[in-house]
């Protein structure tokens, strides 16, 4: 078997990375609860990747056949309908891994220098992962699939002069219809599941070139002992793939009762709408997108008067595209000498929970209809998200921050 490993070794090395990226790469010592969630997002994609190529053995990508085939892969697949389920729960708690693994990154400033590529990648994988949401969306081909789709697609409408010709050639067709959903699942289960994969490999690439950030902001790689061996630092494995597992029964067991009790969770991960089948001629009472989703949604929402004598519909988009795109010019917003919310001043700790709580709420005014709500909530949240970026450049200079240690602090 030695021979064997050798053998392969020596044209494919499998040793070296296996060292490289496991047990002779050193992690900070002090990782901590919000550490983890990294190693989930993995077991998330592995879960939808493994899922739905079985979905895709039964599922008919067409409007005839594509809702009578997810009934089929229901009622008469073995097993089809703890696929679907496994695909359609892991969909929203991928968002949920990803959603607590940036705010890890916002809390610690792993987006600072060095890492400010990790954090680019990072927010790359979240942008394809929404658009890998959205396309999967419309396959179960039922009402809020069909008119989630109609409106999303419609949004690139409202762009000037080249709108209404890019929602057309998305659509392939003048109204959603058999040759979008073709289309859309050709570039769910082929395209983007790729781009997802390499741009999943580059982000590992790129952290383990300059190493893992931890609670203090501390690198490690700068205190080394005399053969070159962080002393903060601890071999990934065994130690954190021995950690991981423990969060990862903890989280399988939060998993499994979801799927195996409220896959559905009250019509939030799978909303009743969709269990009926896609009809053009009948809008459902409130179209609103997946959880994951009605932030965005509601910033969209929320901008209802014309600037400058362009539509409200096009500032939405604007507003919404740059919620996102904000992101990812982070790393030189934020001046602060330290990168650790532990040793910043008081501004950045309250401006973080600002931006947390507007996030939070703008998903509930999302997912509410635009009359069960007070029309200045959406609005003033999606000021307070900006401004937490926008003004970031000020607040990280101005405030007072803690020293840091020279070595972490366990």
């Amino acid at each position: 078997m030695q021979k064997l490993i050798q053998w392969i070794d020596e044209r494919l090395p499998i040793v070296e990375a296996w060292e490289k990226h496991l047990s002779k790469y050193y992690a900070p010592k002090n990782f901590n609860f919000w550490y983890m969630f990294g190693s989930l997002s993995i077991v998330v994609l592995v879960n939808q990747l493994l899922t739905g190529v079985w979905l895709t053995m039964s599922y008919v990508p067409t409007a005839e056949g594509a809702f009578a085939s997810v009934e089929y892969i229901m009622r008469d697949v073995e097993f089809g309908w703890l696929i679907r389920y496994l695909h359609s729960t892991g969909a929203s708690a991928f968002f949920v891994v990803v959603y607590l693994h940036m705010f890890r990154g916002l809390m610690y400033g792993s987006y600072k220098k060095p890492r400010e590529l990790v954090w680019i990648f990072g927010m790359t994988i979240y942008l394809a992962l929404m658009a890998e949401a959205f396309l999967g969306y419309l396959l179960p081909w039922g009402q809020m699939s069909y008119w989630g789709a109609q409106v999303i697609v419609s949004l690139f409408g409202a762009i000037p002069v080249v709108g209404e010709d890019l929602a057309q050639w998305i659509r392939g067709d003048y109204l959603i219809s058999g040759i979008t959903l073709n289309r859309f699942f050709a570039l769910h289960v082929i395209a983007l599941p790729i781009v997802l994969l390499g741009l999943v490999v580059m982000h590992i690439l790129a952290l383990h070139e300059v190493g893992s950030n931890n609670p203090d902001g501390v690198e490690i790689k700068k205190n080394k002992d005399a053969n070159g061996i962080p002393k903060d630092g601890i071999p990934f494995h065994p130690y954190y793939t021995v950690h991981d597992i423990v969060a990862l029964v903890i989280f399988l067991f939060v998993f499994c009762t979801v799927v195996f009790y409220f896959p559905e969770m009250g019509g939030y991960f799978l909303e009743k709408p969709n269990f009926e089948p896609a009809n053009p001629l009948k809008t459902p009472n409130h179209i609103a997108p997946v959880w994951y989703f009605t932030p965005f949604y509601a910033m969209l929402r929320a901008i209802t008067y014309p600037f400058f004598g362009v539509d409200a519909k096009f500032w939405g988009v604007v507003v919404m595209g740059g919620a996102i795109a904000i992101l990812f010019v982070l790393p030189w917003l934020d001046r602060s000498p330290v990168k650790s919310m532990r040793y910043k001043g008081w501004m950045s700790k309250v401006w973080l929970l600002i931006f947390a709580v507007s996030f939070v709420i703008l998903g509930v005014c999302g997912a509410l209809p635009a009359d069960a709500q007070p029309s200045w909530l959406a609005p003033l949240c999606t000021a307070l998200y900006f401004a937490y970026f926008v003004l970031m450049p000020f607040y990280t200079r101005m405030e007072s921050t803690k020293p840091v240690p020279e070595r972490v602090t366990g």
